[in-house]
């Protein structure tokens, strides 16, 4: 079978344990007895260290071993389905979590898009909010006619649509859950002002956003918190809920 999931999932999790500690490399590897190259392949799940190395790096760490190599079983990569608002993470992460699983990434709007023959701003323009959920449902069933597996990132709002109810049965969904201050300077640091153009009242309106959806989001599988920890952190915490075979929920 293949290991590259599960030591990617090994790698992420020395990183975040590492991190935690504020450990440099140097300081984690030398302590471990192992050189920094090696630590640095690990970390990037292309080395399979055996258990006296691990043993090692878990006394290094701090941590017990078994607490080390609590990974899930590798299976088969599935369909997930990352949810959540403008600036949550879902582009970012995605495609860092398609990488470790080795399956394709992909954005549910350019296939909805695709599926109109236009762009999604001329879809409401002249089709309405019922044009483009039927465009949506329309795009969710060709990506997953096109793909047995693969991450997939979807619009925030698709959960107050009906074809959230399929996103649910055919993927592994899971939210990226941000404090409204994190999603709003996220969006603004992409350069996208949509959330607060000619809106002073942007960030109340985000807060009033996820009360309403809050419990639609809370039907995902996983809840994967993004505010205040990094990447690697929250990719460690995405590869566990995916390798996993029971939701967390």
């Amino acid at each position: 079978m293949p290991y590259g999931p599960l030591l990617s999932a090994l790698g992420h999790k020395i990183r975040a344990v590492r991190e935690a500690r504020g450990d440099s490399m140097q300081e984690a590897a030398e302590r471990a007895g192992w050189s920094r190259r090696f630590l640095v392949d690990a970390e990037a799940g292309r080395a399979n260290p055996s258990l006296g190395k691990l043993s090692d790096l878990a006394e290094a760490l701090g941590i017990e071993l078994a607490e080390l190599c609590d990974l899930p079983r590798a299976s088969r990569p599935q369909r997930f389905a990352l949810v959540g608002l403008r600036g949550a993470g879902k582009s970012t992460l995605g495609r860092a979590l398609a990488s470790s699983l080795e399956v394709p990434f992909s954005e549910l709007d350019p296939w909805i898009e695709r599926s109109a023959g236009m762009p999604i701003s001329e879809i409401f323009e002249l089709e309405g909010s019922a044009g483009y959920r039927r465009h949506e449902a329309s795009a969710l069933e060709a990506w997953l006619g096109h793909h047995g597996t693969g991450v997939l990132a979807v619009p925030g709002g698709i959960v107050q649509s009906p074809t959230y109810d399929r996103l649910l049965r055919s993927c592994r969904t899971i939210w990226l859950r941000a404090r409204p201050e994190d999603h709003l300077e996220r969006v603004r640091a992409q350069g996208d002002t949509r959330p607060m153009q000619g809106r002073p009242d942007a960030l109340e309106r985000l807060r009033t956003i996820l009360r309403e959806r809050e419990s639609a989001y809370a039907r995902c599988d996983h809840v994967v918190k993004t505010s205040g920890r990094s990447i690697n952190t929250c990719l460690a915490e995405l590869l566990s809920a995916a390798l996993s075979t029971q939701p967390s929920g």
